[in-house]
């Protein structure tokens, strides 16, 4: 089976970085799946789950907050904001900062950044979904 070096990269240093068989990634135009061999591509990532088809057939699954997916013929890079591998969750941390975006949005106070808190939830929640597998 074919397979493509996949690296995923966010302003801490590298999260993931291996060869891979196929990348299924949610773009802000929709779903995209990618082949070794795929046409160049540039594309803006919405916050959601990458998911990564090892040529064993099995799946590796990282929650990121956005970013960009670069796609080369031989290469896949994803810069995001942050993004973790499913394993490296910290579900609790998770869990208490989608608690704390939904506390300020339900606050009336003028002072809060609705569209800040509304990205934290989006961001907990996926990382939520991508802890637990629902995906």
């Amino acid at each position: 089976m074919k397979t493509v070096q996949v690296n995923i990269v966010t302003p801490d240093g590298p999260v993931y970085d291996s060869e891979i068989a196929m990348v299924i990634a949610k773009t802000v135009s929709g779903d995209i799946g990618i082949l070794p061999g795929h046409i160049p591509l540039v594309a803006p990532l919405q916050i959601s789950a990458v998911k990564l088809k090892l040529a064993d057939g099995s799946q590796k699954v990282v929650a990121v907050s956005g970013g960009f997916i670069e796609v080369r013929p031989d290469k896949i890079s994803i810069l995001a904001p942050s993004a973790e591998v499913a394993e490296n969750i910290d579900l609790a941390r998770a869990q208490a900062a989608k608690k704390r975006a939904e506390e300020r949005l339900q606050s009336k106070s003028d002072d809060i950044d609705f569209k800040r808190a509304e990205l934290a939830l989006k961001r907990a929640i996926n990382r939520i979904n991508v802890y637990e597998g629902r995906v």
